[in-house]
């Protein structure tokens, strides 16, 4: 069912320019317009929406600061390629053995074929969020030891994530390793405490201000956030990670097998 243009602006209360960019990367995400495609000309866009020529610009500009499109002004712009990644959450889950990179790095490197690095940025006692609090049964003033990093591909900030153990964990020894995008990093209860459960919430919602800042994010887009719980035996809270990521250029993929 079509919307009509009045209907339309009852209904979107966003800038023009703003709808029209919606529109366009809808197309190139769900790949309806495939990397090196040519998007609709100027005249075209004008035309469909009843825009002025400055209008569409800036929502082409739009596009092209998110890095979704390439072009410049009198030129045919074109669909960026390689830009939207699918990201595989349960194939981080497994420990990695004595020597071998952090599966979120070997991952990036065979999935996208991309260089994977991580930095640490901050180690700190901190009050959890509220969700995370409740997540680990954490009493009411209950503090836990926050492992902030950013995880990059080929040095482009790609998720902020921040690990939070359910004991009150250790700053000694800590090397900067990154928590492999919510494997089960160990620190909460060192030997004698499996994994043997994950639960994810997944959710997408505005940026804060610091994941628009670590996440170099061009504009005022969703990132996907997700809170992710480890348990062990009895149901026991051991670990909770909440990652961010660029709700524009990224999408999870999950695998279910019938029971």
């Amino acid at each position: 069912m079509t919307v009509s243009e009045a209907d339309q602006d009852a209904i979107d209360r966003r800038s023009l320019h703003e709808r029209i960019a919606a529109d366009l990367r809808d197309e190139i995400m769900s790949g309806e317009l495939g990397p090196g495609a040519t998007l609709p000309s100027t005249a075209q866009l004008e035309e469909w929406f009843s825009a002025s020529n400055t209008t569409v610009q800036k929502a082409l500009q739009l596009l092209k600061d998110e890095g979704l499109a390439v072009g410049r002004a009198g030129a045919a712009v074109t669909v960026r390629e390689h830009r939207q990644r699918t990201m595989r959450p349960a194939a981080y889950m497994a420990p990695t053995a004595p020597g071998e990179p952090y599966r979120w790095i070997s991952e990036a490197a065979t999935g996208h074929q991309a260089r994977g690095s991580s930095r640490l940025l901050e180690v700190a006692e901190v009050r959890p969020p509220a969700d995370v609090a409740e997540a680990l049964r954490l009493p009411e003033v209950g503090m836990a030891l926050l492992r902030a990093q950013m995880l990059s591909l080929d040095d482009e900030p790609v998720e902020l994530v921040k690990l939070l153990p359910a004991g009150a964990g250790s700053r000694d020894g800590d090397d900067g390793a990154p928590p492999d995008q919510g494997r089960y990093s160990g620190v909460a209860g060192g030997a004698g405490v499996p994994p043997r459960l994950s639960v994810d919430k997944v959710s997408a919602r505005l940026p804060t201000q610091e994941q628009y800042t670590v996440l170099g994010l061009p504009a005022n887009l969703p990132v996907l956030r997700t809170l992710r719980v480890v348990y062990s035996d009895g149901e026991r809270p051991i670990e909770a990670t909440v990652m961010a990521k660029a709700g524009h250029l990224y999408e999870l993929r999950y695998e279910f097998s019938p029971s």
